[in-house]
């Protein structure tokens, strides 16, 4: 609306211009000497022949102008038209790609390639063909072309560390991912690959630093740093336990302060504490350690916290300690453990009463000792074996399928940080095969448990052991690779399969050094 009236505006103003031009009439003469010419006529014809003049003059500026330029505009058109075709031949490809059409792919990427070969997607398209393929060596080619140009930097890194980890070449693999990280500090796989290298070399000073940098450039979250940093603290005083073992403390209590609740820093800040001669800060670590996961562990720990007590002492702390949460199952077994080592059996049993409905290995294996010392029942006990032995598992440390007795900083499978969990390992309950499949043996071994932690003074009884590991197997390895794709929104199948065959036999050990976080890749 505001054109339209500025529009009339200006119209009525020319209108009245030409108006006063006619109402007041003139004699325009132009003399041309050098040629005898003399031009007469009137002021509005002048004013018309002018601007007739201005009009023709613009016209012949913009065709030159268009003759002039027309060569640019017509290679600029060739130049989009080419463009075009290319993006299209891309986007074919990688459609290809995604549903797992090689002969597509490698036909739209032979395209790309001849219309727009420095694209930054061709060179993505090319990469990809070639590792759905199987052509890993076009695939590592096509990721270091993409390193020499700064937009696909990043992501030839990301390619080349992939492939080196598909070809088991650590000291490779680490180098990219250090570059990568160097080039993008916020970058989170880099970042987490350069993690788990140093966690799988037990370089726990240089993880901390790692983890630090992920907090300042804000990779993580601040529960996550705190909880990371706790891990490692706890990993680097276990590695100084025997050498600098004040060193050790210090670091464990430092662990518990970040996570109060992460039972290997509490347990190993109240044993050293504790043999230090602090059992009084050793008590406060684990209660609230115990008060957000109740494990036996804790609980053995806080038995023993003066060594000068006796049973009846120990088992009086253990009783005010299962009270905080009342009613869970581990306060009731390290209440039933004291008070065997107590002779106080009455007190035992009502703790394994609530327990007995379905019995667990633990509870099976205290119930038989319990017969055995306090009615000398040794039919009883080998009932109670018996049941030990087809009775459900106990928690354990546990992570990515494989079953620990003992916790540890880094998964032996994957080298993820932090993924051992205290649960009932569930890998093999869904395996038609009997848990236990020869029950003699496993009775003989139960029963010269208990005589030997009978006839030899201060042994570690049945209930301080880790149960035992009836029907849990360690991981089998993947049939194939599982490294990430480069384009994880397109679910590309990267790689067409394994190099070798892997032996039916599981590994009934972790790999030591970077293959046990590699061989997940293998």
């Amino acid at each position: 609306m505001i054109r339209v009236v500025v529009f009339l505006i200006l119209v009525g103003i020319v209108a009245l211009g030409a108006a006063w031009l006619a109402d007041r009439p003139g004699d325009v003469a132009i003399t041309w000497p050098w040629l005898g010419w003399r031009i007469e006529t009137s002021l509005m014809m002048a004013a018309v022949a002018v601007a007739a003049l201005a009009a023709i003059a613009s016209l012949v500026l913009l065709l030159m102008r268009a003759l002039v330029g027309s060569p640019a505009r017509v290679a600029a058109g060739l130049r989009e038209r080419r463009r075009r075709r290319g993006q299209r031949a891309i986007s074919r490809g990688l459609v290809a790609i995604g549903s797992g059409d090689a002969r597509a792919a490698l036909r739209f990427a032979g395209e790309a390639a001849r219309i727009a070969p420095s694209e930054p997607l061709a060179l993505l398209l090319a990469a990809q063909t070639a590792q759905l393929s199987g052509d890993r060596a076009a695939a590592e080619a096509a990721f270091r072309t993409m390193t020499a140009h700064g937009e696909t930097r990043l992501l030839g890194l990301r390619g080349l560390y992939v492939e080196a980890l598909r070809r088991e070449d650590a000291a490779t693999a680490r180098q990219y991912a250090e570059d990568a990280a160097r080039l993008a500090p916020a970058l989170p796989w880099a970042g987490q690959a350069v993690l788990d290298f140093r966690c799988a070399d037990a370089d726990w000073d240089g993880a901390l630093d790692i983890v630090e940098r992920h907090r300042q450039t804000g990779v993580i979250d601040k529960p996550t740093y705190r909880r990371r940093r706790a891990v490692l603290l706890t990993a680097r005083a276990l590695a100084a336990e025997e050498r600098e073992r004040d060193r050790a403390i210090t670091i464990a209590v430092e662990a518990t302060k970040l996570a109060p609740d992460l039972v290997p820093a509490a347990a190993l800040a109240g044993r050293l504490l504790a043999d230090g001669g602090e059992p009084r800060k050793a008590g406060k670590i684990v209660e609230a350690a115990w008060r957000a996961n109740p494990h036996p562990d804790l609980a053995e720990i806080y038995a023993h916290l003066r060594l000068a007590d006796t049973a009846r002492e120990r088992l009086a702390r253990i009783e005010a300690l299962a009270r905080q949460p009342a009613g869970h199952t581990e306060g009731a077994l390290a209440v039933a453990r004291a008070a065997l080592d107590a002779r106080e059996f009455e007190r035992a049993r009502r703790a394994l009463a609530p327990l007995l409905d379905e019995p667990t290995q633990r509870v099976a294996m205290l119930m038989a000792e319990l017969e055995e010392l306090e009615h000398g029942d040794e039919g009883r006990a080998r009932e109670w074996m018996a049941r030990a032995v087809r009775a459900g598992r106990d928690p354990a440390w546990t992570a990515d399928g494989f079953v620990s007795d003992r916790w540890m900083p880094v998964s032996p499978v994957t080298g993820r940080l932090d993924a051992f969990q205290w649960k009932v390992p569930l890998a093999e309950l869904a395996d038609d095969t009997p848990l236990i499949e020869d029950r003699a043996p496993a009775l003989e071994t139960a029963a010269h448990t208990i005589a030997r932690d009978e006839e030899t003074p201060g042994a570690t009884t049945p209930s301080s052991t880790p149960a035992p590991r009836l029907g849990i197997r360690p991981p089998v390895r993947p049939a194939g690779p599982l490294a990430e794709p480069v384009i994880p929104l397109l679910h590309v199948p990267d790689d067409p399969g394994p190099d070798q065959e892997f032996d039916a036999e599981p590994e009934t050990e972790p790999q030591p050094g970077w293959r046990r976080f590699t061989s997940m890749f293998r």
